[in-house]
């Protein structure tokens, strides 16, 4: 396990105080990064139905896989045996069977079929089919959106998980370093991430990294004024500026940057836009603390791009830790205008200052942490543009 016992019931705890609050007695989470926060359950087995079961004055969890995964459950849960349930290899991929409809049974024989019923209603993972097992199968149920308690849990770390981040940023640096170095004229872009995957699994010495909860993102020249897209077999040409986002792992934390990489001679628009970027991102930096809120980060930030008057229609972060394919956003608070979550120490987020224009575009963002006076980078590296002459 990655933490000691008593987090996890600590964990248990807070969520169940949660429940409560919202008149929840029997919680049911789908989502990925959920299963791991509440069991320590941590495989690649996501594709198929799988969730956490909270019971509002249960000791432990229960751990709801597929009997192939038993093993997995048994290796990396704190949970109690009889607390690790599997439903047999015949409820795959057999339609109209379902796994849930061993799910429903077990709550059934449980006798918590007419309890108060949360669900992850927008969980990735968490299908229709899921969805009408449970409310077709349990009729006297009272079934409700959890709306992402267990996701609101999670925001504000303990000191344990502020350190596994930490170890992630040490591999995200390496990692970005790497991609300064591979980036040059006629390198095919598979190539140069082939090259930086390398450094983000190799890790550091003390500690390897994992796969990552989103592939490493690199638009490069015209590609820069779009988001999210990954390498291809084209190959970066001079002149033409590449922008990259990343994140180094450890035990499923991840702490994600972004830079942008320019080849050949200086361009004073992208390095002045850059500058204007970054004093944004800064504005934001500077009143993150304890007491703010998040539209106080957000304003900061726009307060900049409409002093210079760059537009930006997107949000421009959100909270993260804990992540699986396919995102590691923790979906809860975002930093845009109106948001009025409170920040408080420990809790992280992605702040990312992306700007495009039709057909070109710079980025820089950072991991950043609430600490009890103000904020703290996850990563050192410059956010400048890097100019590869």
């Amino acid at each position: 396990m990655h933490f000691a016992k008593e987090e996890y019931k600590q964990r248990l705890l807070k969520v169940q105080k949660m429940m409560q609050e919202k008149g929840i007695e029997l919680l049911i989470s789908h989502d990925t990064n959920n299963i791991n926060y509440l069991t320590g359950y941590d495989a690649w087995s996501f594709y198929y139905a799988q969730c956490a079961i909270v019971h509002i004055n249960a000791d432990e969890p229960i751990c709801f896989v597929r009997d192939q995964d038993a093993g997995g459950a048994y290796i990396k849960t704190y949970l109690k045996k009889e607390n690790i349930i599997v439903y047999d290899e015949h409820y795959i991929h057999t339609w109209p069977k379902h796994p849930y409809d061993y799910l429903v049974k077990v709550i059934k024989e449980k006798k918590w079929d007419k309890l108060s019923i949360g669900l992850e209603m927008d969980a990735h993972y968490f299908t229709a089919f899921c969805y009408e097992k449970i409310k077709n199968g349990l009729p006297d149920a009272k079934i409700k959106d959890s709306d992402r308690l267990v996701n609101w849990a999670r925001l504000v770390k303990s000191n344990a998980e502020i350190n596994l981040m930490k170890s992630a940023a040490k591999i995200s640096e390496l990692g970005m370093k790497k991609a300064f170095e591979v980036i040059n004229p006629g390198v095919r872009q598979c190539d140069a991430v082939g090259e930086i995957q390398k450094a983000l699994f190799y890790g550091t010495p003390e500690f390897g990294g994992e796969y990552s909860s989103i592939a490493t993102l690199l638009p490069t020249g015209k590609g820069t004024s779009a988001s999210h897209l990954t390498a291809t077999q084209d190959e970066f040409v001079e002149g033409e500026a590449t922008i990259v986002e990343l994140s180094g792992v450890y035990k499923r934390y991840h702490a994600p940057m972004a830079r942008t990489v320019l080849l050949g001679k200086p361009d004073k628009l992208k390095i002045e836009t850059m500058k204007k970027t970054i004093e944004a991102l800064q504005a934001g930096i500077d009143v993150t603390k304890p007491g703010n809120t998040v539209d106080d980060v957000a304003q900061a930030f726009w307060k900049v791009l409409d002093k210079y008057g760059i537009q930006k229609n997107s949000r421009t972060g959100y909270s993260i830790g804990i992540g699986y394919p396919p995102d590691w956003g923790e979906h809860t608070l975002n930093i845009y205008k109106g948001d009025m979550t409170l920040l408080e120490p420990n809790i992280c987020f992605h702040m990312i200052a992306v700007m495009q224009f039709g057909d070109w575009g710079v980025e820089a963002s950072e991991a950043i942490r609430v600490t009890d006076k103000g904020a703290e980078l996850f990563c050192n590296l410059s956010k400048e543009l890097h100019v590869k002459s």
